[in-house]
């Protein structure tokens, strides 16, 4: 009988760190943030309607990377293909989104120093545009890769840990938009 766990990759335990890292990161954040709601400056704000669409796309770039990976597992390399750059293409229409709601929230007034809320706002937000920016490089690795006709090595390693990575910052974003909304 095999011991499953002496034949797991160290860059998944690498992975798993990283993700916990960035759960600290943000719940610290968020703990700030709610110590701050309750200083009498504090002032509220809408979230942009673009923020809400974002959301729409990146919950359907999670269906596409689940797909990919499929794709990959299963040797159907040009499904694969397309359905990284569709995951890829929805990561930047996200992105775009997001900067539509900075701008949508620019136009109202509501700057990164205007006010200790806003500033979380920015933030949060931004820290995890960050975060999906860094996943959308490593897609674009993968997808380049993936069209590479000299590339012969079949290791689901890096689609399972994009694919871990993907779904994370997606779950992330669910949250810090339902945190948003209820402390805005």
């Amino acid at each position: 009988m095999k011991d499953n766990k002496a034949n797991t990759n160290p860059l998944v335990y690498l992975m798993w760190i990283a993700i916990v890292g960035i759960i600290m990161m943000f719940a610290g954040l968020s703990s700030a943030l709610i110590v701050k709601r309750s200083q009498a400056n504090w002032l509220s704000y809408n979230i942009p309607l673009a923020f809400y669409y974002s959301t729409a796309l990146i919950l359907i770039s999670s269906g596409a990377i689940y797909i990919a990976k499929r794709a990959f597992l299963e040797r159907q390399r040009s499904k694969y293909t397309l359905w990284l750059a569709v995951t890829t293409i929805l990561g930047l229409g996200f992105v775009a989104l997001q900067y539509l709601g900075f701008v949508q929230l620019w136009d109202q007034g509501i700057t990164l120093s205007r006010n200790v809320s806003f500033s979380f706002l920015y933030i949060l937000v931004g820290l995890h545009a960050i975060h999906v920016l860094g996943g959308i490089i490593a897609l674009i690795v993968l997808l380049i890769q993936s069209l590479s006709r000299t590339r012969r090595i079949y290791s689901p390693v890096s689609i399972s840990l994009m694919s871990t990575y993907w779904h994370f910052v997606d779950i992330l974003w669910l949250y810090l938009l339902v945190f948003l909304v209820l402390e805005a």
